[in-house]
């Protein structure tokens, strides 16, 4: 029964794509290694050729949005570093549709799984190994089969599959046991079997194509959530500034006639949608009178604005400046990302580094999934 529902979870799901593609099934054991051409974050395109010379090798399936993935990422790097010179080649598939990724699912990344952004990834990690992209056909994934990200695929010398799914049995390093990719490489490498051929692959669903229907709908429906904004005196700056909440709160300062405010305020948008329904919250503050309030609101339904919205409540500016943060100058936009109790963890005086203001949520929220 056990080996039945492994083989299920596996080796026997496939997936329904949509009209316009075939149903996608994972390579089965004995297969012959599929051939691909795909691009590669180092500017390089790479087939199989490109690793003729290796004795055994390991192509895995992973992306930049997954938790699970990014938790194999150290782990990958050291195989590599552990087996390169025993003629053993890995090679990274991102196999993923960026545009079938909804933002609520992007909740523990910096990144989505677009082309640029595995660059990015890839050099802020310092990867070790060839990474590719796959996202726009996803023409040699679905000739793979991977089920979910990371999912491992080991071939022998004359390539053909001798071991399929998880590197090991946890992405947290302190519940592994048992190692099934290394244990598959080192019994490759000696002239063995393989004695675990193919095991269950845990982590992220691969984002096939046919699912930006479902992203539309889902814009739709935060498109359609209620907007609203409500004053805000001293005693309220000062009791945000605390962050008494068991939640990360980004606040930023920002007017209707403040250029650099109105430009990165999209950005806004977008992390708050990321990380929402994760103990996080994003508190705007517009820093204007408040009998401009109409004009206030017209803009936050424009940008759909549905998190919480403050508007200085009094024409005393400097007093609400000075009561949420003394040492802030009172220039505009003003952005800080606060821990529960009130520490700073991003401050800017000036324009956001988005890609910086989410690294920092991720850091920061990062101990509610991994103890």
């Amino acid at each position: 029964m056990q080996k039945h529902f492994l083989a299920f979870l596996a080796f026997g799901c496939s997936f329904v794509l949509g009209a316009e593609h075939a149903e996608v099934k994972t390579l089965e054991i004995g297969a012959a290694a599929p051939d691909f051409s795909l691009p590669a974050v180092d500017g390089r395109a790479y087939s199989l050729r490109d690793f003729g010379s290796a004795k055994v090798l390991v192509i895995i399936f992973t992306c930049n949005h997954c938790p699970t993935a990014r938790a194999y990422e150290d782990r990958i790097k050291s195989i590599v570093d552990d087996y390169k010179t025993k003629s053993v080649a890995v090679v990274a598939i991102n196999p993923n549709d960026p545009q079938s990724v909804r933002l609520d699912e992007l909740g523990y990344t910096d990144l989505s799984d677009s082309f640029a952004e595995m660059k990015t990834r890839a050099a802020y990690r310092k990867f070790n190994f060839p990474y590719l992209y796959d996202g726009e056909t996803e023409a040699a994934s679905r000739k793979y089969g991977p089920v979910a990200t990371p999912h491992a695929f080991v071939f022998d010398e004359s390539r053909r599959l001798r071991y399929v799914g998880r590197i090991d049995d946890s992405e947290r390093l302190e519940y592994v046991h048992t190692h099934e990719l290394r244990d598959a490489i080192d019994a490759l490498l000696a002239g063995r079997e393989v004695a675990v051929k193919q095991t269950a692959s845990f982590g992220c669903s691969i984002k096939w194509k046919g699912k930006e229907d479902s992203v539309k709908r889902y814009l739709e429906k935060l498109a359609a959530e209620p907007v609203s904004v409500g004053t805000v005196d001293g005693q309220g700056l000062k009791a945000l500034r605390q962050n008494k909440t068991d939640k990360v709160i980004l606040v930023n300062f920002w007017a209707t006639w403040c250029g650099p405010c109105v430009t990165e305020f999209p950005e806004l948008i977008t992390i708050n949608r990321m990380f929402r329904h994760r103990a996080f919250e994003l508190v705007t503050v517009a820093a204007n009178y408040p009998d401009e309030e109409k004009e206030v609101l017209r803009f936050l339904k424009q940008q759909q604005a549905s998190n919480r919205n403050l508007l200085f409540g009094t024409p005393e500016k400097y007093r609400l400046i000075e009561a949420f943060d003394p040492n802030w100058n009172g220039a505009i936009p003003y952005t800080l990302l606060l821990a529960p109790g009130g520490e700073v963890l991003y401050r800017e005086q000036g324009s956001i580094d988005p890609l910086e203001i989410k690294r920092a949520i991720v850091k920061a929220l990062k101990e509610d999934r991994f103890k």
